[in-house]
């Protein structure tokens, strides 16, 4: 066994999980796990499964499930074991606890109440995928999972089109394709990479733009836990004049769109923005 039983002082542990491999978790995770009081988790049953691989005893103690669907009521439970001067373990069901995961009203209100706060830090499927996808590394945006819907997907994209760094986004198997499709129009056909099951058997990194990572998802679809990370926009290196003059030559023959489209994949530009200027244009001209 690789954990010790130590006095842990009243307070709210965060405990990383690992995000894949079981063996991944720190020691001092095992430690807090083992020796908290009262111990919670997002998901009782993984937490309960990865103790009994490293051997940690429950010891009598059963685990509180706090997650996004079990309100106020077990918040309550857990303020109350720490105004009782007990220590209080919470882990996610993977990776670091808040990080797109349960905790953050629990975390703030345990604070405002004046108790101890801390974490045993480890796995970030985030910071793990962004070590593994080939973009810049030093400036990088996590936003978390973006919306299920289409048209508030690509606003939310638009908000985040400009930002300095490589973006991190969390998705699922069922909505990444259409995901990387809003991204390619809305942010341009940037670099990106789509890294799944990490530190699973199945780990996979894709790099590719974000058009021809959506394109290969029709042959090759994908399961698992996703990062989908992107470069960084690099800002618009043409001039409005030309961007004019190549607008209005792709406008000879072809339709609005399909010139917006040509004019875009041209300087690596945000399809939406182009289609903008190409309507204005051919309304000047019509």
């Amino acid at each position: 066994m690789n954990h010790k039983i130590v006095h842990l002082p009243s307070g709210l542990y965060f405990v990383a999980t690992p995000i894949g491999t079981a063996r991944d978790i720190t020691l001092r995770a095992l430690d807090v796990l083992a020796s908290a009081d009262v111990i919670a988790a997002e998901d009782t049953r993984s937490l309960r499964k990865l103790m009994e691989i490293h051997g940690v005893p429950l010891n009598n103690r059963h685990i509180v499930a706090y997650h996004d669907h079990s309100g106020a009521g077990a918040r309550a439970k857990l303020l109350a074991a720490l105004d009782d001067g007990q220590s209080v373990a919470y882990a996610s069901e993977a990776g670091m606890p808040l990080i797109a995961d349960p905790g953050y009203d629990l975390s703030r209100a345990a604070a405002e109440a004046g108790h101890l706060v801390t974490v045993a830090p480890g796995p970030s499927a985030a910071l793990a995928a962004l070590t593994l996808a080939g973009l810049p590394t030093d400036a990088f945006f996590f936003a978390g999972f973006l919306p299920n819907a289409s048209g508030a997907r690509r606003k939310r994209l638009e908000e985040l089109a400009a930002v300095p760094g490589t973006l991190i986004f969390y998705e699922s198997p069922k909505r990444v394709a259409a995901s990387l499709r809003d991204m390619a129009e809305v942010l341009g056909d940037r670099p990106a990479a789509l890294c799944r099951e990490l530190t699973k058997k199945f780990e996979e990194i894709r790099r590719d733009t974000l058009a021809t990572l959506a394109t290969g998802l029709e042959d090759a679809p994908v399961k698992g836990e996703i990062v989908v990370l992107v470069d960084r926009h690099r800002g618009d290196s043409v001039s409005d004049g030309d961007l004019d003059t190549d607008l209005r030559a792709a406008l000879q023959g072809n339709s609005v769109k399909d010139a917006a489209a040509i004019v875009a994949e041209m300087h690596n530009m945000p399809r939406r923005k182009i289609y903008q200027l190409a309507l204005e244009i051919a309304k000047g001209e019509g």
